[in-house]
């Protein structure tokens, strides 16, 4: 049997500051598990250099490990994915924040579960077990908790935590999940996890710690939120 390569999809925008930490962290946890892996950034025209730390972490990690993939200017989750899985190697595909708000230390527990259950996608939960969020104001828990409840009792979706993008996938189910999407932005990661449940595909789920990003500015605000309102009724809509 072919041994499993797991490929890591880092959309960035603006984290030099973070890079380094996470990708020490990430090599760290798959060196220590002896697990085959690459990890794809996929910067996106940072002005802040994040590209250029990226270059350097590429001559310390070895380009085996380390895989730029940039492009020229921002242009959304959404299409940063295609791109990221276009040029993924692995068999599995796992997708997380640059921001340091995901720690590595979980990616062993889901590429556990996802052997356990054979599962086609594992997804990272805040709100089982001893899942949980970190430093949010209310307002931020209150909103993230409300889109979680309300999306529950709409499209009954058969997973936890639907705003979450700390996942893993088998790659040919992401692309295909993707190629589906229409969503951007807050509600894609919701989308993503409608569309595999539309499709079939079983979903197990692991209990993580988010931690509010350490570094740059949180990109959630008034837009988000109403832009999430329309995004549900869409997908109520057509699912």
């Amino acid at each position: 049997m072919a041994r499993d390569k797991y490929s890591v999809l880092l959309p960035t925008y603006n984290e030099r500051e973070n890079l380094p930490i996470i990708i020490w962290l990430l090599c760290k946890y798959f060196d220590e598990s002896k697990i085959d892996y690459e990890i794809i950034v996929i910067d996106d025209g940072s002005p802040d250099g994040t590209l250029e730390v990226a270059k350097q972490l590429q001559d310390i990690y070895g380009d085996k490990h380390i895989v730029l993939r940039p492009r020229e200017k921002k242009l959304g989750l959404g299409t940063a994915y295609i791109h990221g899985i276009r040029h993924a190697t692995g068999n599995f595909v796992i997708i997380m924040d640059a921001d340091l708000s995901h720690h590595p230390k979980f990616i062993p527990e889901f590429i556990k579960k996802q052997r356990e259950g054979n599962y086609d996608v594992v997804s990272g939960t805040r709100y089982r077990g001893n899942g949980g969020v970190y430093g949010w104001d209310l307002r931020r828990k209150i909103i993230s908790r409300g889109a979680n409840y309300i999306t529950q009792i709409f499209l009954r979706p058969g997973a936890s935590d639907l705003t979450g993008s700390f996942r893993l996938y088998r790659k040919e189910v992401l692309q295909k999940i993707v190629e589906a999407c229409v969503s951007k932005g807050y509600v894609f990661q919701m989308e993503i996890i409608i569309r595999a449940r539309q499709f079939g595909y079983t979903i197990g789920e692991v209990p993580i710690s988010f931690v509010d990003r350490v570094y740059g500015e949180s990109k959630l605000g008034g837009s988000e939120i109403i832009g999430f309102a329309k995004g549900l009724l869409y997908l109520f809509a057509t699912t």
